[in-house]
């Protein structure tokens, strides 16, 4: 069987509209880029990391950053992001696209790695961590061919198909095989804002970060989750920030 490429796309832009440059702010010394591809790193199915953001001048930084740490970048237009993906895959030949967002710093290496196992294990078009709620929010893992999200290009046209790169697959559960992967019980806590969209977010991932980086860099969701509930009043922080959703 011929070997399928794989590899992860990270949509990032400076030019977020709750907080700009986010992708940017740093945390134990590294942007939250930086984070990001060095946990996505640790997936061996991975073989090539893309910072897939714009043409604008102000993600130039993007480019610069990618270049700097030797992952691969791809400038495509800003609203149209299934776009961007899809162009992004085809420019590195991939045939597989694990889709990440630039909101998730603390993305969980091995549950990326279970998504996409899940996705080439079984006889489906799509895998993924989030049709259902479960996991923290800011895991969201998602597992399809570049050829399924070529057709969801030809037809996927409203804005919401076009802004959020999966959406047209997801909304067409009669015509293609989805596939879930939820999280185990001490894994379980979808009300926990672990993604990165405003400043009370960030408060709580560098907290994270502040806490647990140093002695081990690789913690993975089960240590954040025990330091969370060890100190449960930081979860306050960010619990009543409202999680943008397509409409």
């Amino acid at each position: 069987m011929e070997k399928k490429k794989i590899i992860a796309t990270v949509e990032c832009r400076m030019t977020s509209s709750r907080l700009p440059g986010k992708v940017m702010l740093e945390s134990y010394g590294k942007t939250m880029l930086e984070h990001i591809a060095e946990r996505l790193s640790r997936v061996n199915r991975i073989e090539q990391i893309i910072f897939a953001t714009t043409t604008n001048k102000t993600d130039d930084c993007i480019e610069e950053l990618a270049r700097k740490i030797r992952v691969g970048c791809f400038r495509g237009p800003e609203e149209d992001v299934l776009q961007r993906i899809l162009s992004a895959a085809r420019a590195h030949e991939a045939d597989i696209i694990v889709e990440i967002t630039g909101d998730c710093p603390l993305i969980d290496p091995d549950v990326a790695a279970q998504t996409i196992e899940l996705y080439l294990q079984n006889a489906c078009d799509y895998a993924s961590n989030d049709l259902k709620p479960s996991f923290p929010l800011g895991m969201d893992v998602q597992v399809f061919a570049t050829e399924l999200l070529a057709l969801a290009d030809r037809e996927g046209l409203t804005p919401d198909d076009r802004e959020h790169v999966s959406w047209y697959i997801v909304r067409h559960p009669e015509r293609f095989r989805l596939l879930h992967l939820p999280a185990p019980p001490p894994l379980y806590w979808p009300e926990l804002r672990l993604t990165l969209d405003e400043g009370r977010d960030f408060i709580l991932i560098d907290r994270v970060f502040q806490a647990l980086y140093h002695q081990k860099p690789d913690f993975d969701l089960y240590d954040i989750i025990r330091f969370l509930k060890a100190n449960i009043h930081l979860t306050g922080i960010n619990a009543d920030v409202i999680q943008k959703r397509p409409s």
